[in-house]
């Protein structure tokens, strides 16, 4: 399978210092994922900023309870602008998130734009076809809905 680019904008009525305050916390990657996809925090984020190197490691269970360890490292930020997070260990063979932050208009626009690519070939692009892709644009859903029940709607 090839890797895959999907990209998502959302414009949200609050300042950029604001929504970056949000999002650069791991401890809200809960709040913004649907309860199905089962996240476990491994260690207690709780009040601490991410950095370029840290490591998030959590638990996942999105299919049928099966329990899968997810490790992300947060490789780049640049503060108020965009972070990129990517899977170290986890069920895709690429994974890279990259998000954008714009101060625009009294508000943010934030951009996510997402490289993915499942493993086990021409399995794996069959599973793309059939179940995953759909899966990724309902987290990325549930996450627009989410943000706006936390900030407003445009």
């Amino acid at each position: 399978m090839q890797i895959k680019r999907k990209e998502w904008q959302q414009f949200i009525p609050k300042p950029v210092e604001e929504i970056w305050d949000f999002f650069s916390r791991p401890e809200n990657l809960k709040k913004l994922t649907p309860a199905k996809v089962g996240i476990t925090m491994l260690v207690d984020l709780t009040g601490k900023e991410m950095y370029p190197g840290m490591l998030i490691p959590y638990y996942i269970s999105p299919l049928l309870g099966i329990r899968m360890k997810w490790l992300t490292e947060i490789t780049h930020i640049e503060h108020l602008r965009y972070f990129v997070d990517q899977q170290r260990e986890g069920p895709y063979a690429f994974w890279h998130h990259q998000h954008n932050f714009v101060a625009q208009n009294g508000g943010t626009l934030m951009t996510d734009i997402l490289h993915y690519k499942v493993p086990y070939g021409p399995i794996g692009t069959l599973a793309d076809w059939i179940l995953v892709n759909k899966m990724v644009d309902d987290i990325f859903g549930f996450r627009k809905a989410a943000i706006e029940q936390y900030f407003g709607k445009s």
